[in-house]
This record gives C-alpha cells, structure tokens and sequence, in this order.
C-alpha cells in the first residue's frame, strides 16, 4: 500500500477519492497566516493545494501517484488560471525523497500514514525545510478511532499520536502546539461518531 501502482489503481477505481474540500485543520490554521510558499505532501486530487492557492499561497504539491496528480492539476485549472498558475506539481516517493534544499512558509503532511521508522524520517525531512517563522502542520488519524465504527484499518502500526511527532522535533528551535481533537462523522449506518485527529502546528523560532 505504500506503492506508486497500489495509489495508482485505488484513484482509477472511481471518480473521485476524497470529498474536494480541504482538510478543516488545515483551513483552521492557515486562517492566521500570510501567504507565502507552501509544500502540500500527499496532495492526494488536490483540494488542499487549490484551496491554498486560492488564498494567494505558491504551492509545490507532491504525490506518489500519477493518476492522483493528474486529478489534481485538472481540479486545479476548473478552480481558475490563477490558482492553477500558483501550483506546481511533483511525482516523488515519499519514502525516499527529500524536498531539501528547498524552503517553504508552510508545510503540510495530512493524513500520510507509513511505517513508524519510515515515517519519523520523512517528519524530520518535512521539519528541515520550514523556514524560520513558517509553520509545520502534520495532520493523521489518531489510535483511538482504533475503536469506532467508521472502517479504520486495523493497522494500529500506521497511526500516531501528536506528541510523537512533537518529540522529533528540538523544542529550543519550535513553538509545539500536540492536540488531540474530535470531530463528528457518520458511520457506516447512518449513526453519528466522534472520531479524533493526532494534529501537531509547530512554528519554527525565527
């Protein structure tokens, strides 16, 4: 499930994967912040990376798969020339890449779910390229929803909490915001379910 060919097939299986709205931690935390450029990993069809564009962000969107990446520029385009302009987009493996030696105003890593070793990696990969001031956002589903009734996998290895991503990062150099927050959702028959999100916003000490 971590391939270029399994993401490939699962966004040729229908349509449209997601809902094309943009993630709402996301929106919650840019609402502060002036536009600058912004790093979107796992841009998925690309609601987040056209939203931010739409908010004036200059916006690198990266993506394991083609199909996903092809989905998302042409969300972009029926977003507008402008937004579409403000997008660029990059097929990498997130296992291996490395964004350095670039740097970004934003970065923003939700709901990427990899092996723990794996995972921290690219964390600290992600952290590196914030500039001073800018803000590391890292978003994924949290271990409790384990327990609920909204068809999780059953993969507890693939969740964490927001504390373990605040303990790859040095507090001397980051301002640590680790939540834990619930949002409601339905489930499968139609009864409503407080699921919870690991959220970790940390702004780099300029």
């Amino acid at each position: 499930m971590f391939t270029a060919e399994f993401w490939d097939e699962r966004y040729g299986s229908k349509d449209r994967v997601w809902s094309g709205n943009p993630n709402p931690h996301l929106v919650t935390t840019v609402a502060g912040l002036a536009p600058g450029d912004a790093l979107d990993v796992g841009s998925g069809e690309g609601a987040d990376a056209a939203w931010l564009a739409g908010q004036g962000w200059r916006v690198t969107g990266v993506d394991v798969s083609t199909v996903a990446l092809g989905r998302a520029a042409a969300h972009a385009v029926e977003r507008g020339e402008q937004v579409a302009e403000r997008i660029s987009w990059q097929q990498v493996d997130v296992l291996s890449w490395d964004p350095a030696p670039a740097q970004y105003d934003l970065v923003s890593a939700q709901f990427m779910h990899l092996p723990r070793p794996a995972l921290e990696a690219l964390h600290r990969r992600l952290a590196a390229v914030v500039r001073p001031g800018g803000t590391l956002l890292i978003v994924g589903h949290h271990p409790s929803d384990l327990d609920t009734a909204i068809g999780r996998p059953r993969m507890p290895e693939l969740m964490f909490t927001a504390e373990q991503v605040a303990a790859t990062l040095d507090e001397r150099d980051w301002e640590i915001r680790a939540e834990t927050p619930g949002r409601e959702v339905t489930d499968p028959d139609g009864n409503p379910v407080t699921i919870h999100d690991a959220v970790l916003t940390a702004v780099r000490r300029g």
